[in-house]
């Protein structure tokens, strides 16, 4: 008598959050800095895109860079 022996198949959840990130220097900058600190309480993130950008003005100048991204992550 033989046994079927069905192949495993993994399954990945994912999860989408959004955050929001400034930085003084560039939108690079802030992008760099929305991750690292997402990365401190979210694991295993696998990718980020950014939503929207705006830069703050101030007397005529850019003063900041904001992103808003959506940054994805695998659940454990």
């Amino acid at each position: 008598m033989s046994t079927i022996v069905e192949p495993q198949t993994a399954t990945t959840v994912a999860k989408v959050i959004e955050i929001s990130a400034e930085s003084p220097e560039s939108f690079e900058d802030a992008i760099r800095r929305g991750i690292e600190k997402a990365a401190g309480t979210v694991h295993d993130i696998r990718s980020a895109w950014v939503k929207e950008q705006q830069v703050k003005v101030a007397d005529g100048h850019v003063v900041g860079f904001r992103v808003d991204l959506k940054i994805t992550f695998v659940l454990d």
